[in-house]
């Protein structure tokens, strides 16, 4: 068995690398080559259970998590691959995998939704998954401009002080107003515990292409009914939607949306037709196991191919 913490897993994967798994993970996906069971949640999503298996290469990964906004850390776990023809097992960091992979979706679905030429970049919330989305987002948009929104100044300020030599050539900020801080902007990241949704569809500019990967739960919103309702809604897919988005959920119950607006991100990867360069895209994501193969697989790749 292969462990892998969270400090070799850092410099032994890119985030651009990550990018490009999880884009042929999720176009695999969308072409049916996994099995992959609606993840377990337990104590009103306290501890998850995620699987996915791949039919062509007879792999899995087996992720458990612990997760608890009350505890530092937020997230603890493990993930698992194993290969049929393969009695070694890899066994890394769930922390790290998560954030990594979670960013690695914000990238895809930015590349294919947000502006061509986008380069400025507001994020709410400075936690544990905030480097993350700066790091994808940064991998396919190369930014001019990066703003934080912190309901502390000190933990924006301390996430811009972790990306360090990362943020060279690009203007930051730190704010607290949230409606403030969007409404000049050309990418919008969401990554908080909210349960209300944090702005109004309205401070939003006409053109802009909003992430929305913190709340979990049917209990947590992000992201206003509104904003939904006027704008292509891209999801990562939607029986894990379904199950858990409750900005999704509240849209579909009031009509502001309906089943068939909803695009999974796998099949907008296979379109033959362009997204248009005018109006307001979102993407929602709660977090799928094949994210999660698709960065096993590249450790296995790393750590394991060709080791006796």
């Amino acid at each position: 068995m292969r462990s892998i913490d969270a400090e070799e897993l850092r410099a032994t994967v890119s985030m651009a690398e990550a990018v490009d798994a999880v884009r042929e993970a999720l176009r695999g996906h969308a072409a049916g080559e996994f099995e992959q069971p609606t993840r377990t949640a337990l104590a009103d999503g306290g501890f998850l259970v995620m699987t996915a298996r791949h039919r062509p290469s007879e792999t899995v990964m087996v992720k458990t998590l612990s997760l608890n906004p009350e505890r530092e850390p937020v997230i603890t776990g493990t993930v698992v691959w194993a290969e049929s023809a393969d009695p070694r097992n890899l066994v890394a960091d769930a922390i790290s995998v998560t954030t990594l992979r979670t960013g690695a979706i914000v990238g895809v679905a930015t590349d294919a939704l947000a502006p061509r030429a986008a380069d400025r970049m507001t994020l709410i919330g400075a936690g544990a998954q905030a480097a993350d989305q700066f790091r994808a987002v940064q991998a396919v948009r190369p930014l001019r401009e990066f703003t934080v929104v912190a309901r502390d100044p000190a933990r924006g300020e301390a996430l811009l002080d972790r990306l360090g030599g990362e943020l060279d050539g690009i203007t930051t900020e730190v704010r607290t107003d949230i409606e403030d801080a969007i409404a000049d902007t050309d990418i919008v990241c969401c990554s908080t515990s909210a349960h209300t949704p944090l702005f109004r569809a309205a401070a939003l500019p006409e053109r802009v292409h909003v992430n929305a990967i913190g709340s979990y739960r049917p209990s947590m919103r992000e992201l206003p009914t509104e904003l939904l309702g006027g704008a292509r809604v891209v999801v990562d897919e939607r029986a894990a939607i379904y199950e858990e988005s409750g900005e999704i959920l509240h849209a579909l119950e009031t009509g502001a949306i309906r089943e068939t607006g909803l695009t999974e991100l796998g099949e907008l990867l296979g379109a033959s037709e362009p997204v248009p360069e005018n109006g307001r895209t979102v993407f929602k994501s709660v977090g799928i196991a094949v994210q999660d193969w698709a960065i096993a697989k590249l450790l296995a790749a790393k750590f394991l191919a060709g080791q006796e």
